[in-house]
């Protein structure tokens, strides 16, 4: 029988002090917010606006004179989507060879059977600091015969080493030892464990790996700029970079038709990066639950 004193946790009474702790840290959560959130809610109401509503700073918190016409000009420009497909074949592929090589290195150096375990993670580790540098990796890419092909986007990225050592720790902290070993009991290989124990429960590191890879390959243009010469390979950040600084370019020509070209530079801005970002954007929901635990379970444990 609960004693009449006693009284459940959820009846507690906050003091003052707790109350303005909690209306500050509320206060500031929601300032943050605005922060963050107003320059992608400005760049969204600024592409449906004329050009000449943002440029005089009539646009602040809703669209002015609602037009489609930057996004008419965007659609309209065939770079656009040849940049669009060589993007998204780089981040479907490049992104499935990242889970593969990230994997395949997490997965032994989390055993505490693999010889050698301390030094090769201090080695991989070591490169977190030190790499070879561009000119060498360069001369590295033309030698393998990669340059100005897809495999000079996608073999020089294959492994991140922040995000293996995550996928390592995650292995080691989140996936019982027992169960690996019952697997071997039932005469389980190394790859059969691998796929038929440990991958089915690592669906959330897994979905983070796959955030942090194809954000990466989306938003990728140096290696581009680097390692490819061949337009059609190009992928979209490199095209957009090109179709805004020709842009811009052109409004500072020769002054014929200056307003009309600043207009039109100014109305695709938006809309490009809008378009740009809508992918990154649809694709973080589906990963959204799994995030938090995975990265916080990956980093800190182990």
């Amino acid at each position: 029988m609960m004693h009449a004193s006693a009284r459940p946790a959820s009846h507690i009474r906050e003091s003052a002090g707790d109350r303005v702790f909690q209306a500050v840290i509320l206060f500031f959560s929601v300032l943050l917010m605005i922060v963050v959130a107003y320059p992608l809610y400005f760049t969204v109401i600024a592409s449906f606006s004329k050009p000449e509503d943002v440029l005089l700073g009539r646009v602040m918190f809703w669209p002015k004179n609602i037009s489609f016409e930057s996004y008419q000009m965007v659609i309209a420009e065939s770079r656009i989507w040849m940049g669009y497909g060589n993007t998204i074949l780089y981040t479907v592929l490049g992104t499935l060879i990242n889970l593969a090589l990230t994997t395949m290195m997490a997965y032994p150096l989390s055993c505490k059977e693999t010889p050698f375990r301390g030094p090769l993670t201090f080695v991989a580790s070591f490169t977190m600091l030190f790499s070879g540098g561009l000119i060498p990796t360069y001369l590295l890419v033309r030698q393998l015969g990669m340059y100005n092909t897809i495999w000079s986007m996608l073999l020089p990225t294959g492994i991140t080493t922040y995000n293996m050592l995550v996928m390592k720790n995650f292995f080691q902290s989140s996936i019982p030892h027992e169960l690996k070993e019952a697997a071997y009991l039932d005469g389980c290989t190394e790859l059969q464990t691998l796929f038929r124990v440990v991958l089915p429960l690592s669906g959330s590191i897994i979905a983070v790996m796959v955030l942090f890879y194809s954000v990466a390959h989306w938003n990728e243009y140096f290696n581009a700029l680097i390692y490819l010469k061949d337009r059609s390979r190009m992928p979209l950040q490199v095209i957009l970079r090109e179709i805004l600084l020709q842009n811009q370019e052109l409004a500072q020509g020769d002054g014929t038709g200056l307003y009309e070209k600043m207009m039109a530079a100014e109305t695709m801005k938006y809309a490009i990066i809008i378009i740009a970002s809508v992918p990154v954007i649809c694709l973080y929901p589906f990963v959204q639950k799994h995030f938090v635990k995975g990265v916080m379970v990956g980093a800190i444990k182990g």
